[in-house]
C-alpha cells in the first residue's frame, strides 16, 4: 500500500509539472523555402478518382490554385486595403465582415447563417501570428511565411473574394491533391516523418515540453535541409505543396442542411491516418484554430 500511494505521488508530481503554459510566442527559427506566394498551378479539365474507395469524378473545366496556403505577411498586406476601403471593419478586438447569409432549410442540426457581419479573425488571441506597426497590420517577424492562421471561413473567403478568387470545392482541392491516379499521399502511396508537417514529425518547428507542434513555413517540405532536418519534395502532382499537414484547409462547399463548412488536407496536429486525401474535417464558419488556413483558386 505504502508503494502504490508513493507510486500515485510521483505520477501526480509528473503531471503537474510537466502541464506548464504554453508559450505561443516562443522564438521560432526562421527559414526562406525560395517560394513565390503569388505562385499558382494549373489544373487541366477531365476525370478523376476521389475518396477513400476511388469513386470516378468529373471537372469540366481547367483552373489555377495556389502552390501554397496565403502567409500571414499576405493576409496582413490585404487587412491594409481591405479595412482602409471599407471592405472589411475592426469592431472591438476582432476584424469583421458582410456576409449574405445562407438560404436556411431547417435540417436536424442546422443553425441559420442571416446576413450581417461575421468575425473574419480575433485580434486578441495571442494565436494570430499578426501585430500593428504604425497602424499598419503586419506578420510578426518570426512568422511572415508561415501560412495565415485564426482565420474563420468568413475570413478565408473574404479575401479570395477580394482578389476575384474563391475558395476551393472539395473536388477542386482533391483533383490538385490527387491528380489522375489513386494515391493516398499528394506525393505517392508512402508516408515518411519528414515529408509534411504532422504530429511527430520531429521538425524544427515542434518541441513538445514547451509549445507543443507549430506551423512551419509554407513550402518547406521541398527537399532542402533546414538546420539539420533533412525533407522530402513533397508536393501534388500538379506542384502545389502543404496539401497534407501543416494547416486544414476550408473548402468553399454549402451543402444543404448544413451549417459547417468542410476543410481539407490535415494539420501539424494530427496523426499520420489523417493525413491522407480524403480525410475530411467540419467546423461552424466562425471557427478559428492555429491548425486552420486556406488558399484560392481562379
Amino acid at each position: 500500500m505504502k508503494h502504490r500511494f508513493l507510486l500515485i505521488m510521483m505520477v501526480s508530481v509528473f503531471l503537474i509539472g510537466s502541464c506548464q503554459p504554453v508559450d505561443l510566442n516562443a522564438p521560432a527559427p526562421v527559414f526562406d523555402t525560395g517560394f513565390n506566394e503569388q505562385s499558382w498551378a494549373f489544373i487541366p479539365a477531365g476525370s478523376f478518382v476521389e475518396g477513400q474507395f476511388n469513386h470516378p469524378a468529373q471537372i469540366d473545366y481547367d483552373y489555377e490554385m495556389m502552390v501554397t496556403d496565403v502567409t500571414n505577411q499576405q493576409y496582413a498586406d490585404y487587412l491594409n486595403v481591405a479595412l482602409a476601403d471599407g471592405t472589411i471593419k475592426q469592431a472591438g478586438n476582432q476584424i469583421v465582415g458582410y456576409y449574405a447569409g445562407d438560404e436556411f432549410n431547417e435540417g436536424r442540426h442546422e443553425e441559420q447563417i442571416l446576413e450581417g457581419d461575421y468575425l473574419h479573425i480575433p485580434l486578441d488571441n495571442p494565436a494570430l501570428r499578426l501585430q500593428m506597426e504604425n497602424n499598419q497590420f503586419a506578420a510578426k517577424s518570426d512568422w511572415a511565411n508561415h501560412p495565415m492562421t485564426m482565420v474563420s471561413w468568413f475570413g478565408a473567403q473574404s479575401y479570395c473574394k477580394y482578389y476575384g478568387w474563391r475558395l476551393p470545392t472539395e473536388l477542386e482541392w482533391e483533383k490538385a491533391a490527387r491528380g489522375l491516379d489513386d494515391r493516398p499521399f499528394p506525393w505517392g502511396h508512402e508516408l515518411e516523418r519528414n515529408n509534411a508537417n504532422f504530429t511527430s514529425s520531429r521538425d524544427p518547428f515542434e518541441d513538445m515540453s514547451s509549445f507543443g507542434s507549430r506551423t512551419s513555413p509554407v513550402g518547406f517540405y521541398n527537399g532542402n535541409t533546414y538546420a539539420g532536418y533533412q525533407t522530402i519534395d513533397s508536393p501534388s502532382p500538379y506542384g502545389l505543396y502543404d496539401m497534407a499537414g501543416n494547416v486544414w484547409q476550408w473548402t468553399a462547399d454549402i451543402y444543404d442542411q448544413q451549417h459547417y463548412r468542410y476543410m481539407r488536407g490535415g494539420s501539424k496536429d494530427i496523426y499520420p491516418g489523417n493525413l491522407r486525401i480524403w480525410a475530411r474535417n467540419n467546423a461552424t464558419p466562425t471557427f478559428v484554430s492555429p491548425a486552420v488556413g486556406f488558399r484560392c483558386v481562379r
